[in-house]
């Protein structure tokens, strides 16, 4: 089977053998109590990549704004929402609202709408917050995230980002959106899961480091949650190894991989997302059903992402580095090809109900 579902950008697995061993896989105490093994060594690490003062660990995203937002709403504040922001990141901007905070959404990277809701946050005596994507798949722009950092300063607000899909694979080094857009300053907070192009399943909160102390004193996850286990803290370490060694060539053949995806895609006509992310969706088509094509790819041996939205469904392929160019070659002649049988097969439909049969 090949795989065009999996969000490893890098092709960083982390076999276990590689990892070394563990006393323990957790210390069976919150990190509140005690941190675990790596985790001060880690956190340190991914401030220095982030261009951050400070970080520290949470297990999840989740996680993590949830608590961040129930830190920054203890004063009178306002959350402003980028509209392609990604979910897990609202449902903390959410949880604060239902408690009482306003929340408003204006349309993705669009400034001046950013800006008038930001002045009439402050006429309410209310510090305005924008939530933003460092990076968004499939959105026509990136947030213009220095723009966003210049109103926050303006304004005495936060700029707080989910650098989840930047992370690894923009910036200096893979040092994420911060890095990439070249914005730092106490206002500005990122939280990410390293999940993807690391490969490590926990998240990380960079910020200065007042913010970072305010939010190890607050946080409930570090009171009532297991930290991340020793075994994500070590392949999150072997990951920051491996970028340092060898991130910037697995960065230019990722992007090798997705050019080599688009240009195949335009050789045998299949429409795309105008996207050059890791993540190719198909453009839309009505004559496409999103779900036959996604079984028609899977008895041909290839795994891909069917997304839906409301009765129509699209069809993602996540290209990494560990693809050969053999292996985007296949994929794509066998998309083509169940695209052809498709197309024939509605043809027919269609006649033979123009026919009556």
């Amino acid at each position: 089977m090949l795989d065009f579902a999996s969000a490893l950008y890098l092709g960083m697995r982390h076999p276990s053998a590689e990892l070394g061993g563990w006393d323990a896989l957790t210390l069976g105490r919150p990190a509140a109590s005690r941190e675990p093994p790596g985790a001060a060594q880690l956190a340190a690490a991914l401030a220095l990549l982030c261009g951050c003062q400070a970080a520290t660990l949470l297990p999840s995203t989740l996680h993590l704004f949830c608590d961040l937002f129930d830190l920054l709403a203890r004063e009178p504040l306002a959350i402003l929402v980028d509209g392609a922001s990604y979910p897990i990141a609202r449902a903390g901007a959410e949880r604060a609202a239902a408690r009482g905070t306003p929340l408003a959404v204006f349309a993705h990277a669009d400034v001046e709408d950013a800006r008038r809701l930001a002045r009439a946050a402050r006429r309410q005596g209310r510090r305005p917050l924008i939530l933003a994507d460092g990076c968004t798949p499939g959105a026509p722009q990136p947030a213009p995230l220095a723009a966003y950092a210049a109103l926050m300063r303006e304004m005495d607000g936060w700029l707080v980002l989910d650098d989840t899909q930047a992370i690894g694979l923009f910036g200096a080094g893979g040092g994420g959106s911060l890095r990439r857009q070249g914005v730092a300053g106490p206002q500005v907070v990122a939280g990410s899961s390293l999940s993807k192009a690391f490969g490590a399943p926990l998240a990380v909160l960079c910020a200065s480091a007042e913010l970072v102390r305010r939010f190890g004193e607050s946080s409930q996850a570090r009171v009532h949650s297991s930290p991340p286990p020793v075994a994500s803290i070590r392949a999150a370490l072997a990951a920051l190894r491996i970028n340092r060694a060898h991130g910037d060539d697995l960065r230019a053949r990722l992007w090798r991989r997705v050019a080599q995806w688009r240009a195949g895609a335009a050789r045998h006509g299949i429409a795309l997302h105008a996207s050059a992310f890791p993540v190719q969706t198909l453009a839309p088509d009505r004559d496409v059903d999103g779900v036959a094509l996604h079984a028609c790819l899977r008895r041909a041996g290839v795994d891909a992402v069917l997304q839906r939205a409301g009765a129509r469904s699209a069809l993602s392929f996540i290209v990494t580095a560990r693809h050969a160019p053999d292996d985007i070659e296949r994929a794509l002649a066998l998309l083509a090809a169940c695209l052809r049988a498709q197309a024939a097969t509605a043809t027919t439909t269609r006649r033979n109900h123009e026919y009556g049969i």
